[in-house]
């Protein structure tokens, strides 16, 4: 039986968060599937030693000029999933394109979200409703990023991680300028936990201008000598650092998936997107800004972050 799994949205965060259902249909028929993704998931880099996925294909659509965008895009994806001859086909959207690429690839059996129902899909409770409806499977599960104890323990002799000290994963970077704490309130937290706590502190963010000032920042500070910059690693690279940590404090961006799926503790700072992101796995501990009962897009809460309140629930957590 071959079994190909859509999941087309295009962040990180999704390729963790969708990680328990595609595991649940790989064990529901007892074969590794295959996954149709976007390159920009790093899902081949995620979960490239993952028992449940066979392989990846990428769904190569960019601002209507990927190979895979408009019509002649999807006859190209229909002649490629034809050449796999795939027996079933779970699409984990509601798109009627999908719908029919698949009808035209010779997909025998195909389980799709509800056509035309996009607007306000609540991102795990849809899925999770999908295949109890589809294939009659609870999912109840934290995603789960599993490595092999080599790579962890390569990376704690490479990067001289101290089991004597407090490692901790700051993960100060972002999608959006909206999500991304200041470096002043970063700074301040290192400066709470520092003076209780011997640390070293390792610091992801990614590329852009905006991540890289606060980058800076935080290094400039008098607690630079005790960070570590991770911005020149790749993904998979990052990873075994991330295990080695005792605990992460992140944006709501993809170290704070990354972090709590590698089963580290994770407080996740809730400034401007819904509160699912930061609370689906038991892993996670979200802090809201000051004065707010609830998080989503616009709360606009950066800057009412509160370093004191990161500082009570770190200590909770690592003591």
């Amino acid at each position: 039986m071959k079994i190909l799994v859509v999941q087309n949205r295009m962040g990180i965060g999704d390729s963790i968060m969708f990680l328990p259902f595609i595991e649940a249909i790989s064990k529901k028929f007892g074969v590794a599937v295959t996954c149709l993704v976007k390159k920009s998931s790093k899902a081949d880099e995620l979960l490239k030693d993952n028992k449940f996925i066979k392989e990846f294909i990428f769904l190569e659509r960019e601002k209507n000029e990927g190979y895979h965008d408009g019509i002649m895009g999807s006859i190209n994806l229909i002649k490629k999933l034809r050449t796999c001859s795939f027996d079933k086909i779970f699409i984990f959207n509601s798109s009627l394109r999908f719908c029919l690429i698949a009808k035209f690839s010779g997909v025998h059996q195909i389980y799709q979200y509800p056509l035309f129902r996009k607007r306000k899909q609540h991102i795990i409770l849809t899925a999770k409703n999908f295949l109890k409806r589809v294939i009659e499977i609870d999912v109840k599960n934290d995603p789960v990023i599993n490595l092999e104890k080599k790579l962890i323990d390569s990376a704690k002799s490479e990067f001289g991680i101290d089991d004597k000290k407090k490692n901790i994963l700051f993960g100060i970077g972002g999608s959006g300028p909206t999500k991304r704490v200041p470096a002043n309130i970063i700074i301040k937290t290192m400066e709470l936990i520092n003076n209780i706590y011997d640390c070293k502190f390792f610091l992801a963010t990614g590329k852009s201008n905006g991540e890289q000032k606060i980058l800076n920042e935080v290094l400039n500070s008098k607690l630079g000598k005790n960070c570590f910059a991770l911005d020149n690693y790749k993904i998979y690279n990052i990873l075994p650092i991330i295990k080695n940590c005792n605990l992460s404090i992140c944006n709501d961006s993809s170290f704070s998936h990354l972090s709590s799926a590698l089963g580290v503790k994770t407080i996740v700072l809730m400034a401007d997107t819904p509160l699912i992101y930061g609370n689906y796995s038991s892993k996670m501990y979200p802090i809201l800004p000051d004065g707010e009962n609830s998080v989503s897009h616009n709360t606009l809460g950066k800057e009412k972050i509160n370093s004191h309140k990161i500082f009570l629930k770190f200590k909770e957590l690592i003591d």
